[in-house]
């Protein structure tokens, strides 16, 4: 837990179909930290099937609100639920495809999940409402963009 606090975190994200240990809950309300356990939807499916739409598109609202940071997203391992939002978050960064599923199956390791990845294909960024004001590492300051262009255009 001592990792944990350095991070000073505001607000986790909860994403696994068990309740969190009373322990937790109650460490999480002495340190003001918000909890938000998106996973109790999850909890009525199997825990093979891929997450939700609506949580996915409700866990990247959380994660555009600035007003949340910092921010810890996690479930069970880590790996096939947050790797799923995650893949979603990249994708609506316009991150390719196989960057995307490379990213998921580094961390998802040999327990990787094709229902995940398809899943993560077929997510319709049109649904998450990006915020005007989305954390800086989100939205590309204007310098960057430009800076990017600009190297394009030098390598041409």
């Amino acid at each position: 837990m001592r990792y944990i606090l350095r991070l000073q975190l505001r607000t986790i994200i909860q994403l696994s179909c068990e309740e969190p240990i009373l322990e937790f809950k109650n460490w999480v309300d002495e340190q003001q930290i918000q909890l938000i356990n998106l996973g109790a939807d999850v909890s009525k499916l199997s825990a093979w099937k891929p997450v939700s739409e609506e949580v996915v598109v409700s866990g990247l609202q959380m994660l555009l609100d600035s007003a949340n940071y910092p921010l810890l997203v996690t479930c069970n391992l880590g790996r096939h639920r947050t790797g799923t939002i995650i893949g979603c978050m990249r994708k609506l960064q316009r991150w390719n495809l196989t960057c995307i599923l490379e990213e998921y199956r580094r961390h998802a390791g040999s327990k990787f999940r094709l229902l995940n990845e398809q899943f993560i294909e077929l997510f319709d960024v049109d649904l998450v409402n990006v915020p005007p004001k989305c954390p800086p590492w989100f939205c590309p300051s204007p310098s960057q963009s430009s800076q990017r262009t600009q190297m394009r255009t030098e390598a041409m």
